[in-house]
């Protein structure tokens, strides 16, 4: 009892310190203002260029606690997963609303926030000491990991996209090559033409190569942006027939070739593992329905005859 008494005296104390936190940063945002100052405040926001204003004021008063954050989140993560995060907001497209910085804030706020929802959640359910602090703990571990896993699912999602679209764009960029068109035209006529990640990746291509790069590089920072397997295959063979002379035509029309070959293959393997997925939803859902339409008449009459 002693124990449970120091614990929930602990908890509350934590409590109290995040309210006491909060009351200062929202006090120290509003300041002392009087009616007068409202007043202002209300013909400012209906004044033109209001909204931009607004979120600038907005902006500077979040800006300490983005801070401690990002700080917090910075001292909690591992060593190395900077570099992983990084990885795979390449791999996502490098959304803008998910910069690495907000990331990290991010984690550091569903740390707190899930450790209190955690503690609370325990605390409502009357759980142990033990158990409190498995809450507590499990709860700042998932709310610190969460933005990652968010970043982990856009760069999946997205590598499944440019997986699906990459035997329709290399048939493009192969149909505009054997056109007439030069390799960076064509490239350019894949983006415009086709939609999704794939082109926004190609379009990304020509932007590094306008600004000085080299084909070679570029494509090798777009195999490097990819965790799909064909494009880095297609952007290897794109490299060493620049480098060894190689008309690239034939080399695009060999990959586009190999990546129907794959295409079917794929599909073909798809379709074979289809009645493996079907037979459990069978087995756990249609069977038992079956059995008691089939038996249920029979069972019911044998229990009436008895």
């Amino acid at each position: 009892m002693g124990t449970q008494l120091i614990l929930n005296v602990g908890i509350g104390a934590i409590f109290a310190a995040i309210a006491l936190a909060v009351i200062t940063l929202v006090s120290a945002s509003i300041g002392r203002a009087g009616v007068a100052k409202a007043l202002e405040t209300i013909d400012t926001v209906y004044a033109p260029g209001s909204a931009a204003a607004a979120e600038e004021k907005l902006g500077d008063r979040l800006r300490p606690a983005a801070q401690q954050m990002s700080a917090l989140g910075r001292l909690l993560t591992p060593r190395g997963a900077g570099a992983r995060l990084q990885h795979w907001l390449d791999y996502a497209g490098n959304p803008v609303a998910w910069p690495p910085e907000r990331i990290v804030e991010m984690q550091g706020l569903g740390l707190l926030v899930f450790a209190a929802l955690g503690a609370a959640a325990a605390l409502a359910l009357d759980f142990g000491p033990g158990a409190v602090v498995a809450w507590v703990v499990g709860g700042g571990a998932l709310g610190f990991w969460v933005p990652f896993l968010v970043v982990y699912d856009l760069g999946v999602r997205r590598q499944q996209e440019i997986r699906r679209r990459l035997p329709d764009g290399l048939d493009l960029l192969t149909l505009s090559v054997e056109a007439g068109l030069g390799f960076d035209a064509a490239l350019a006529q894949v983006a415009v033409t086709m939609p999704g990640a794939l082109s926004r990746e190609f379009a990304r291509v020509l932007q590094e190569m306008q600004m000085g790069q080299r084909r070679s590089a570029a494509l090798r920072a777009l195999a490097a942006r990819t965790t799909v397997r064909e494009l880095k295959t297609v952007t290897l063979a794109l490299v060493q027939a620049g480098e060894l002379g190689i008309p690239i035509a034939g080399v695009l029309r060999e990959q586009a070739r190999q990546m129907r070959v794959k295409r079917r293959q794929l599909a073909e393997e798809t379709a074979r593992k289809l009645p493996v997925k079907v037979l459990f939803p069978l087995i756990f859902c249609l069977f038992p329905a079956l059995f008691i339409v089939i038996l249920g008449p029979g069972i019911i009459g044998i229990m009436d005859a008895f």
